[in-house]
């Protein structure tokens, strides 16, 4: 568990089954997206929520980079499957908003779905699950580069 961070570090905390994000801003204070509130401001113990913060520490100009664009750009509401916390932190530190635990969880549910409705076992549906949900970001990556080459 670290606590110590500077402002444009990405926070973390467990939320259920997955991890929520936020990027640290000034005099601990915290930008993330959630379902009532959208994309919004709120202390670290709001955003901690009780909870072990995490903190992923980004170098110095890319600390710098994602707090000014998280400052500047303008408030989204939520949408879990367009704008869920991880695009807002993803948007803010690359420019371009994407979710690979959405992609995970994508991918594992449509692995585990087709591998029971082909066996009928569910050992094997989940197993296909894991599979899928451990492939799920690279493949959106790969399909990302491929639909961007395109274009």
């Amino acid at each position: 568990m670290v606590t110590r961070y500077l402002p444009g570090d990405i926070l973390m905390r467990r939320k259920g089954l997955v991890i929520h994000k936020g990027i640290a801003l000034r005099n601990g204070m915290v930008l993330h997206n959630t379902p009532i509130a959208g994309e919004h401001v709120s202390t670290e113990s709001e955003f901690r929520q009780g909870q072990t913060l995490y903190v992923e520490r980004l170098s110095s100009a890319e600390r710098r980079r994602t707090a000014r664009a998280a400052d500047s750009q303008e408030r989204r509401g939520y949408h879990l499957l367009e704008n869920n916390c991880e695009h807002t932190v993803s948007r803010a530190r690359t420019g371009k908003p994407t979710s690979p635990q959405l992609a995970a969880w994508t991918a594992g549910l449509g692995a585990g779905a087709l591998a029971l409705a082909v066996t009928r076992k569910p050992s094997v549906a989940a197993a296909a699950f894991a599979f899928g949900a451990s492939v799920g970001p690279r493949a959106a990556v790969l399909l990302d580069a491929y639909v961007g080459k395109r274009r």
